[in-house]
């Protein structure tokens, strides 16, 4: 049986893992690609980072993006949930203001969830930039949805 999630079924899932798939369009196409995330509920966002690339082009000119989260035990026991908002990419001091609450954010989760202290970026995301700054984006929350399968 399928059941809706409660708001803090909702807010748990999303506060408390950090990694996601993220929807997006290009050239009328959908993509969905795994991406390391934290979830800022003081501004009800998602902050993010990635390389410049096809991600970021494809989301600058169509930012209307999606996250998906699930937490999954089995095929008859899991949880997620679907994130519908906007993507805005920052810049400068803002961009390092975030990329710091993410970096720091992250690092509790993974402390919390895994017992495990995290004290790098690259212990918990595969891109490191040398040369240059990674594009930070947020995406600011417009809705969610949460369902979860339960056994009868």
């Amino acid at each position: 049986m399928f059941i809706n999630l409660e708001q803090k079924e909702i807010d748990y899932i999303l506060e408390n893992n950090y990694i996601g798939q993220l929807g997006y369009i290009y050239n009328n196409e959908p993509y969905v690609v795994p991406i390391t995330y934290f979830f800022d509920k003081e501004i009800n966002a998602i902050i993010c980072y990635s390389g410049d690339g096809h991600k970021m082009n494809a989301m600058r000119k169509y930012p209307r993006v999606s996250l998906l989260v699930s937490d999954i035990d089995n095929v008859t026991n899991w949880k997620s949930i679907l994130v519908h908002g906007k993507f805005e990419q920052h810049f400068g001091s803002d961009a390092k203001a975030y990329l710091h609450k993410f970096s720091l954010g992250i690092k509790d989760i993974i402390l919390d969830k895994e017992q495990v202290k995290a004290n790098f970026i690259s212990d918990f995301s595969s891109k490191i930039y040398k040369d240059n700054i990674p594009a930070v984006f947020i995406i600011k929350v417009e809705g969610i949805t949460g369902k979860k399968r339960m056994t009868s």
